[in-house]
């Protein structure tokens, strides 16, 4: 994508979505971590349906913990990957009791030494729970930085490097929704829709006329 488009790029998908987020459902830092530890491999959907009653029950580290490894698996059994996510979860939980009071950490490197948090999921809890200008790269955005041109890359670390340099500095804490809701709902894996797509003429791909 050429450097000028860009800025209209991102201008055009924040007048149609002015304050995106998460579609992920929570209430606190905990339960983002909690969903977002959950959401690999799975859709928000499933996520969603299944925390809505976990997050009653069990809605800070040390509840999470007091139902244990079957009483968790119980309530997340409808998500994939459920029982080494239910593990990870409770190691997870204990860790922010016993290293940082019970509350998530905010930097990158604390995030990343919690079971199952990898980079991906620390930049979602960096940029949805605290604002930070993060980018975290899951399928979605890959295929959009790389179909459209915007960021292209062989890696997720790669396309997000390249997304945080060349994303303008006012678009960048949202960027990472919009993003990810466009490559989820109009920039699809097999199927795009190009034909509903309004930044398809900033899209090295789109068969439309460059603006």
């Amino acid at each position: 994508m050429q450097p000028e488009y860009i800025s209209r790029f991102f201008a055009t998908l924040k007048a149609a979505n002015p304050q995106p987020v998460t579609e992920l459902e929570y209430t606190s830092v905990f339960e983002l971590l909690t969903a977002v530890l959950l959401s690999a491999q799975a859709t928000d959907v499933s996520v969603n349906k299944a925390t809505r009653n976990l997050f009653v029950v069990a809605n800070t580290p040390a509840k999470m913990l007091a139902l244990g490894l079957e009483g968790l698996e119980q309530h997340i059994k409808t998500i994939g990957l459920y029982h080494s996510k239910a593990r990870h979860l409770l190691h997870t939980c204990q860790l922010l009791l016993d290293q940082h009071g019970g509350h998530v950490p905010r930097t990158r490197e604390a995030l990343e030494t919690l079971p199952g948090v990898g980079r991906k999921t620390a930049n979602v809890v960096l940029n949805s729970a605290f604002g930070e200008p993060t980018m975290a790269v899951d399928t979605h955005i890959f295929r959009v930085g790389n179909r459209t041109g915007l960021a292209p890359g062989k890696t997720p670390l790669e396309v997000e490097l390249k997304l945080l340099k060349r994303v303008p500095k006012e678009y960048l804490v949202d960027a990472h929704h919009w993003l990810i809701l466009h490559g989820r709902y109009v920039c699809k894996a097999r199927q795009p829709l190009c034909d509903a797509c309004q930044v398809s003429a900033f899209c090295k791909s789109a068969p439309r006329k460059r603006p």
